[in-house]
């Protein structure tokens, strides 16, 4: 993904897809990575599609319409024709590598005392050790994801 849609790369991590984040200035390195792995590019930059690489349909870009993250998610379920998320969860969300389950004796001195004494499973990124868990902002972004994705009355 371009830097110009960093919402939405969370967004779709959360719902379970491998999504890079480019945050570079030179659109060429996104490109040489992008290629090599068959990957589809998501911008907002009108003038990075002009490229041959993807004029030539070597590698497939989707243009974001919108600057909202909601409309955004949207318009890439559609042009993927993807359904609901795939795996929700199983991504980080910082480092988009899979995550590890974790016992909860393993976390017990790395989360707060209420969410220990409240949560039973906990997912952990082996890369950035970050730590997630069913809590409240879970349930809250699993409604957003049901409702991006169609199932439930917006």
């Amino acid at each position: 993904m371009d830097h110009n849609v960093g919402k939405l790369t969370k967004w779709l991590r959360m719902m379970g897809y491998d999504t890079i984040f480019f945050q570079g200035a030179d659109d060429s390195q996104m490109v040489a990575r992008a290629l090599p792995e068959d990957r589809i590019v998501l911008t907002r930059d009108t003038q990075l599609i002009k490229r041959g690489v993807f004029t030539s349909g070597r590698l497939k870009v989707i243009l974001i319409q919108s600057d909202v993250p909601e409309s955004q998610i949207r318009q890439v379920l559609n042009a993927l024709q993807m359904d609901a998320p795939s795996q929700p969860f199983t991504r980080c969300l910082e480092c988009n590598q899979p995550l590890e389950e974790r016992r909860k004796d393993q976390v017990e001195n790395r989360v707060p005392p209420y969410v220990f004494k409240t949560q039973r499973q906990y997912m952990e990124c082996p890369a950035c050790h970050r730590l997630y868990w069913r809590g409240t902002h879970w349930e809250a972004m699993t409604g957003k994801l049901s409702r991006l994705a169609g199932k439930q009355p917006r």
